[in-house]
């Protein structure tokens, strides 16, 4: 978001509102005076003209002689039955009975022919009275109208405007914080400006100390993911370290390398799951370095890893590379997500085969273990979810890890099993680099 928009919103929002309120009432105060120009035609001159023609035919009845009525604003004409009418002007020739509103092309006066025995009464509105009367008590009223209108509508926006600019001020100030490092000493309450004060106040309030609780909550989780990088690491390093020391004993018992090649791949397990957990614990960043790296070293590494997993089992581990590729991140990402992939395979295979294929974009892991019903298919990345086979050694926790770390990477992970067939597993990678070097 920039910051014009940021600071326009609630702005732009009042100003539309205000515009839109200004043309509706501006469009109501201008059908209305249509409507009061309509009815002053059409209803008071007509009532007007129609109550002087029976005053005048009152008058008529007591003196034959009374001219037609002749005022400032009307013109009357009285014909007798074989009258010509040259005497009316022409846009009043030929009209029937009743009350007529001329076009403007004729003039646009307001006319009303009534007949009483052997005479006819024209009786003529002028059209610039009318005109004058729609202005004087339309037109004009109109304009005061709206200017009073706009003013008090401009006077509140104004007023709005002032109302929202703590909420603003405010929504700038939080939009400049670092995610990872809230700065909220500038909304303390002691710093805000004077004009922040009620619900603004509160919620200012409110977001320092929610950004310092965070602020506390990233500063323990560092502390943790840092102590615990250390402090987890270095006992296994101890346990692998004097593993390796006691295989060298050609004196052990058949039992106890057994039971000590366990211990190994227990400390393996365990120092995969912690590298795991402590990626995932890092927000955002995972402290890792990036680097272009070549996908079949890593695989390569971790295959021979695993091949304790596989111990007594019949059971093939082979790799085959269709095209080698280059990827640019942390290299120990890969090798943590590609390494619960095989462990499962390793894991869930008793006989038969686990193939690594590697080709551009891709690694798939194909195994002809157990599988799964597809029931199990569905909650496979669930935590601690373990299938309905639960004889097998795993915390249930690996799937769930892959997940997590392909929807930050953005390495689409796809699954597909059979119960009793086996299962395919692959992970898909949409920047791979071509490596042109043959491994």
């Amino acid at each position: 978001m920039t910051k014009l928009s940021a600071n326009a919103g609630l702005r732009r929002k009042i100003w539309t509102a205000f515009i839109l309120q200004a043309a509706v009432i501006s469009f109501a105060a201008i059908l209305g005076v249509y409507g009061a120009s309509i009815i002053l035609k059409h209803v008071l001159i007509r009532q007007a003209l129609e109550q002087e023609a029976k005053h005048y035919w009152d008058i008529l009845q007591a003196n034959k002689n009374a001219t037609a009525p002749d005022t400032y604003n009307m013109k009357g004409y009285l014909l007798f039955n074989g009258d010509s009418e040259a005497v009316l002007p022409e846009t009043m020739r030929g009209l029937s009975l009743g009350f007529h509103s001329l076009p403007q092309e004729k003039g646009g006066a307001l006319i009303l022919v009534e007949q009483r025995d052997d005479r006819h009464l024209f009786l003529q509105f002028k059209q610039d009275q009318v005109d004058a009367l729609a202005f004087w008590f339309g037109m004009v009223p109109l304009a005061l109208v709206l200017a009073v209108v706009y003013l008090i509508a401009f006077s509140t926006y104004r007023a709005s405007k002032r109302a929202v600019s703590p909420v603003i001020w405010l929504a700038n100030q939080v939009k400049l914080w670092d995610p990872k490092n809230p700065d909220a000493n500038s909304i303390k309450p002691e710093n805000l400006p004077s004009d922040v004060e009620g619900e603004t106040f509160t919620l200012a309030s409110s977001l320092h100390d929610y950004a310092s609780r965070i602020n506390n909550f990233v500063e323990r989780e560092r502390n943790f993911t840092r102590d615990a990088s250390h402090e987890l690491r270095t006992p296994l390093t101890v346990i692998r370290v004097a593993g390796d020391m006691m295989c060298g004993d050609e004196g052990m018992s058949a039992s106890s390398k057994k039971s000590l090649t366990r211990i190994k791949q227990a400390g393996r397990d365990m120092e995969a799951l912690i590298e795991s957990f402590l990626i995932l614990a890092r927000e955002g960043d995972t402290g890792l370095p990036d680097e272009e790296f070549s996908v079949a070293d890593v695989i390569a590494d971790e295959v021979d890893k695993a091949q304790i997993l596989l111990r007594d089992k019949p059971v093939t581990l082979k790799v085959e590379v269709i095209q080698d590729f280059d990827l640019f991140a942390p290299s120990r990402v890969l090798s943590v997500m590609f390494s619960n992939l095989l462990r499962n395979a390793c894991n869930y295979t008793d006989e038969g085969s686990i193939r690594v294929v590697i080709e551009l974009g891709r690694i798939t892991v194909i195994d002809t273990g157990v599988g799964m019903a597809k029931e199990d298919l569905d909650k496979v990345y669930d935590t601690f979810f373990r299938g309905s086979n639960h004889s097998k050694e795993g915390q249930g926790v690996g799937l769930s890890i892959v997940r997590r770390l392909s929807d930050r990477y953005h390495w689409p992970v796809k699954l597909e099993s059979r119960l009793g067939e086996g299962t395919r597993a692959s992970i898909e990678f949409p920047k791979a680099i071509v490596n042109h070097a043959t491994h």
